[in-house]
């Protein structure tokens, strides 16, 4: 077994030395955002301002990234958030991951501050931070321009130069978006960071490998959502099921009927305006739409990005959702984070508050806001803090629509109560995938799980965040998890007899839930029809691999990001939703949010093994080896 290797990188000495991976780290956490959580836990100091030379980024890989593993070519970046002050982590797909282990090394940590504009170039094992300068204005794609197209790139735009508190970091066309990871980046003066090698993965069992990625590659191809629904229509193909259970916002969660909402379905994004599907190396979804813009072809939005640039804000057109995606994306800065801002921008100028010139359904202004934004220049350069921040300036608190100062992806929760608990709960604030994105069974899949009903959804959702947190950490897209459902309920289209007995019995599963979380020693086996990671990541790496070990993986990584957010002045206080998503109800909602997450939070807090308080006990830390430090108050 070879342990990953680090590499610590001082912008502010220009100096770099190896950071040492223990093999009980390695073990415990895999890599990607569980050993990135660490790390930050050990390495900082608590209070330490996101802005700070102190503050950490981690940008590091899990170890299946590169191996020809299904989906697998993902890399994580983590800090501390500028936009929230919890833990950050941000996904990222593309090919940035493999050329960095190209180079020799599974993750890079950042810290100290440049005087000027620098980037870090990585070439074999070899480290260099260099001037930058020339750089420094550029948007995303006009930088990657100026390096080889054989490197893994990774930038900032103008939005991460200019702090923008949701600014994003950039790969190809590749996006990890949430958080502010580009704004902690450009605070550092580090415009860039540049990777190529020729260093090759090893692989522990490669025939073995090799055989079980060809049998994980034909089950997701087999399957009727990795291998139909998703290739044919992406995420974008979410809009329709999310509007017809009243999960889809408009007007900045104001209801949730939008009845131009076929004008931005997946089907009218695939009829009408995508050119082919494309997708990540090593990737049998092919979930990525391509489309025309101007004399080119571009990436196509996501559905998250059309809910919060299309319904969200009133806006029908399919054409200036695309336009707005492509020059975010070009500036540097989160699609999700900016439509919540517009709209609670737009909903301050609706009830006289503040007027940016911006209202729902009228597009105008928009592309100049971005700018705007993305400069901190003009009457919308405050946008560029967020809707947490502009809410404690002018008001608005009872529909500002985040959670712990991260705004909500494009799902309502009130009809998806369990995603509610998500976006409560979630370390990184408003995230329905840190959530445990329980709207999969609650409304995308066809299983029958009522997303109007309580009953089991708090040990469901900390079953899925500790599934989802181990599936990322070791290396893999999240939509490899899609698969989980068995294909033959897919023929049931939710209203079968088999959908409504396999719904049933996950809503009555919170004890088995339980039992496997407190007793994850007894699930001392593989079930590939659930986590075919697990075995890819064995034959990988020589790390003996099981149900219990990898859950609980993805249990000591979602812990560790607590600790870490109760160490920053975080309590059960801040696991709340905003007064609209608790006390105001939308169309055939039956009452109000407000109980219901009394009830679930009780149940989650009970089921983690957390005071009441919110905070670990002693036994789960004990069970899950994670100690204190010293100068924590318990």
């Amino acid at each position: 077994m070879k342990l990953p290797r680090y590499i610590e990188i001082d912008l502010t000495r220009k100096t770099s030395k190896i950071f040492v991976i223990s093999t009980r780290d390695f073990h415990d956490y895999l890599g990607g955002k569980g050993l990135a959580a660490k790390i930050l836990y050990d390495e900082m100091a608590a209070g330490t301002d996101a802005y700070s030379p102190d503050n950490l980024i981690v940008i590091n890989v899990g170890p299946l990234t590169g191996t020809g593993a299904p989906s697998s070519s993902r890399f994580n970046i983590s800090t501390k958030s500028p936009l929230t002050g919890a833990i950050a982590s941000s996904n990222c797909g593309g090919t940035f991951g493999m050329k960095l282990r190209g180079a020799g090394y599974d993750g890079l940590v950042i810290r100290g501050q440049s005087a000027s504009p620098v980037y870090i170039e990585i070439m074999d094992g070899i480290v260099n931070v260099r001037d930058a300068s020339h750089l420094w204005g550029m948007n995303t794609e006009d930088t990657q321009k100026q390096f080889n197209k054989r490197y893994g790139q990774l930038v900032i735009g103008p939005g991460g130069e200019n702090l923008v508190r949701y600014a994003c970091a950039v790969s190809g066309e590749r996006v990890a978006g949430r958080c502010g990871i580009g704004a902690v980046m450009g605070s550092k003066n580090l415009k860039a960071v540049i990777a190529y090698g020729t260093e090759e993965v090893e692989i522990e069992k490669k025939k073995e490998f090799d055989a079980f990625v060809s049998r994980w590659v034909t089950s997701l191809k087999n399957h009727p959502s990795t291998g139909e629904a998703m290739p044919k229509y992406g995420t974008a193909g979410f809009l329709k099921k999310v509007y017809k259970n009243h999960v889809l916002p408009a007007d900045n969660y104001q209801h949730t009927n939008f009845a131009e909402a076929d004008r931005i379905s997946g089907e009218t994004l695939a009829e009408e305006y995508m050119t082919r599907n494309s997708g990540c190396v090593s990737c049998p979804i092919r979930c990525e739409r391509r489309v025309k813009h101007q004399d080119k072809e571009i990436k196509g939005p996501e559905f998250e990005t059309i809910g919060l640039l299309g319904s969200n804000i009133g806006n029908d057109s399919m054409n200036s959702i695309i336009e707005w995606n492509y020059q975010a994306d070009l500036m540097g800065i989160d699609t999700i984070s900016l439509g919540s801002t517009l709209a609670f921008a737009m909903e301050l100028s609706q009830k006289g508050i503040k007027d940016y010139g911006l209202q729902f359904g009228n597009p105008e202004g928009i592309s100049e806001a971005i700018r705007q934004i993305s400069l901190r220049e003009g009457p919308c350069a405050e946008l560029a803090d967020g809707v947490r921040a502009l809410s404690e300036k002018y008001g608005g608190h009872d529909f500002a629509i985040h959670s712990k100062g991260l705004e909500f992806a494009s799902y309502d929760p009130r009809h998806s109560v369990g995603l509610g608990l998500g976006y409560a709960t979630s370390n990184r604030g408003g995230c329905h995938l840190n959530g445990g994105f329980l709207t999969f069974v609650e409304i995308l899949s066809p299983v029958s799980v009522n997303g109007l009903d309580t009953k089991g959804k708090a040990a469901l959702t900390a079953f899925f965040q500790n599934a989802m947190e181990s599936v990322s950490s070791g290396g893999s897209c999240l939509f490899t998890t899609f698969s989980v459902i068995p294909a033959f309920l897919f023929k049931g289209k939710g209203d079968g007899f088999v959908n409504h007995i396999t719904g049933r019995l996950l809503t009555y599963s919170s004890p088995l839930l339980g039992f496997i979380m407190h007793h994850p020693g007894l699930f001392n086996f593989k079930m590939f029809y659930l986590f075919p990671h697990i075995e890819a990541i064995e034959l990988a790496t020589g790390i003996k691999c099981t149900v219990g070990s990898f859950l609980e993986a993805g249990e000591r990584s979602f812990t560790i990001e607590r600790m870490f957010n109760i160490r920053e002045g975080f309590t059960s206080a801040d696991d709340c939703l905003p007064p609209r998503i608790m006390n105001e109800m939308v169309e055939e909602q039956d009452t109000t949010m407000s109980e219901k997450i009394k009830i679930m939070l009780h149940e989650f807090y009970r089921v983690r093994t957390w005071e009441d308080s919110g905070r670990p006990a002693k036994k789960l830390l004990g069970r899950l080896g994670i100690e204190l430090h010293d100068d924590e108050n318990e």
